[in-house]
């Protein structure tokens, strides 16, 4: 079945940077998009980024862009994501997400972020 492991969340200052992975298995990882939602305390889903197949093609929420940067390994079976320069309005749990034709059928467990000082 189609299973996700997220890693690399943690504690962070603001202006710090962390990458955040997510094993994919289950699926063809290679034949789907893939994207990143958040969810900060108390408030709903929001969509960060996503990516195209092939890694060549990626997506922003304005409020991450130029600061994140969305990657895949297709090899690994691995999706990344870099956050540099991170504030205090980024602490939230973070998902990955499989993207079927622009729904997001099936979702990781996430992984916390928090910017604190």
């Amino acid at each position: 079945q189609v299973q996700f492991v997220e890693s690399g969340g943690g504690l962070v200052q603001p202006g710090g940077s962390l990458r955040l992975s997510c094993a994919a298995s289950g699926f063809n990882f290679s034949s789907y998009f893939m994207s990143w939602v958040r969810q900060a305390p108390g408030k709903g889903l929001e969509w960060v980024s996503d990516i195209n197949t092939g890694g060549d093609s990626t997506s922003y929420a304005d409020s991450v862009k130029g600061r994140f940067t969305i990657s895949r390994d297709n090899a690994k079976n691995t999706l990344h994501l870099q956050m540099n320069s991170l504030k205090f309005e980024d602490t939230a749990v973070y998902y990955c997400a499989k993207d079927h034709h622009g729904d997001l059928d099936y979702w990781g467990q996430g992984t916390q972020v928090t910017v604190a000082s």
